[in-house]
């Protein structure tokens, strides 16, 4: 059990956050806290967090939407309901279930998370293209591989450096819920 948590902790100081440039944050804090700021700007805008992701990843973007929602006190958007992606799949392909609902919901001013273990989700790509297309902010959370397609895009990108579903997933489910809670400590 020690052990588990000891490699846990370990992943954990090795994250790397990167900004826009691809220019990592000189440490954890210092990414944490450009992200922080970011969902300030965006909720004193009254933009909205629109949040995306596959599998577990999904589960993570969902539990966000909520937390975010009501903890945070911002607008937020879940792009997974089940009958929005049938549809979505249906008529114009998996590749394009998020894409498609962002360019009808989204829009400047508000921030795409994207959360995805691998980095490299055909459909989160297509998501992350359409957000910045339409001139949202952008942050991915990814994992396993440092040549994964999301950590090559975005104006904030989260960096897990290990090729383990629990790992990633939790870090990542960590790191929001730190923003989050930081969010829900500060005044609107």
């Amino acid at each position: 059990m020690n052990t588990y948590i000891e490699q846990l902790i370990g992943i954990l100081n090795r994250v790397a956050i990167y900004d826009k440039s691809h220019t990592a944050f000189p440490d954890y804090s210092a990414g944490m806290q450009a992200m922080i700021n970011k969902f300030l700007e965006i909720r004193e805008q009254q933009g909205c967090v629109f949040f995306v992701g596959n599998g577990g990843s999904a589960a993570i973007a969902s539990h966000m939407t909520v937390d975010f929602m009501k903890n945070g006190r911002m607008r937020t958007c879940s792009l997974m309901d089940s009958s929005v992606l049938t549809c979505m799949g249906n008529d114009y392909g998996y590749e394009d279930i998020y894409a498609k609902q962002l360019e009808s919901l989204g829009k400047a001013g508000d921030i795409l998370v994207a959360v995805s273990s691998s980095g490299n989700s055909a459909n989160i790509c297509h998501a992350i293209k359409t957000a910045q297309d339409k001139g949202m902010a952008v942050f991915t959370f990814s994992g396993f591989r440092s040549d994964n397609k999301l950590l090559r895009t975005g104006d904030c990108k989260v960096y897990v450096p290990v090729e383990k579903y629990g790992f990633v997933e939790t870090i990542h489910n960590l790191m929001l819920q730190q923003i989050v809670d930081e969010l829900s400590e500060l005044e609107t």
